[in-house]
């Protein structure tokens, strides 16, 4: 599986630091959708999908979390703790959101509009249009 990562550059001085998000200079897409995530309750796994046509972008701005995203062939877990960086997900990737820090303030944007639709939320249906969708 190829994870992608896309670095975001800082600005900064004594008083703090900035970034910036854009659509198509460092977000690969129009942003359509933005939510956050926070005060998750310890041991809480988030997550357990993954989107028909949905790419998303995960940034956390504060603490950190772990993201495990399974294509059908690999599954990978990824730790984010660092708000100058976010993990690109494309579409039909499995995620699952976990190890959430206690002050975890975890963003994402999204190409598109809520569409419950889009979603699929059950795992052997996830590997099922995988593989039908291998066979085209």
């Amino acid at each position: 599986m190829d994870i992608k990562f896309i670095q975001f550059q800082t600005h900064g001085d004594d008083r703090g630091s900035l970034v910036a998000l854009e659509d198509h200079k460092n977000i690969p897409f129009t942003i359509k959708r933005v939510y956050y995530l926070f005060n998750t309750q310890e041991k809480v796994r988030r997550g357990f999908h993954a989107h028909k046509k949905l790419k998303q972008l995960a940034v956390v701005l504060k603490g950190s979390c772990r993201f495990m995203l399974d294509d059908g062939k690999e599954k990978i877990e990824i730790l984010l703790d660092n708000p100058e960086q976010g993990l690109y997900i494309e579409s039909f990737v499995w995620r699952e959101m976990f190890d959430f820090s206690e002050d975890c303030v975890l963003l994402v944007l999204a190409d598109s509009f809520y569409d419950e639709a889009d979603y699929i939320r059950d795992y052997d249906k996830f590997l099922r249009e995988i593989n039908d969708s291998t066979k085209i």
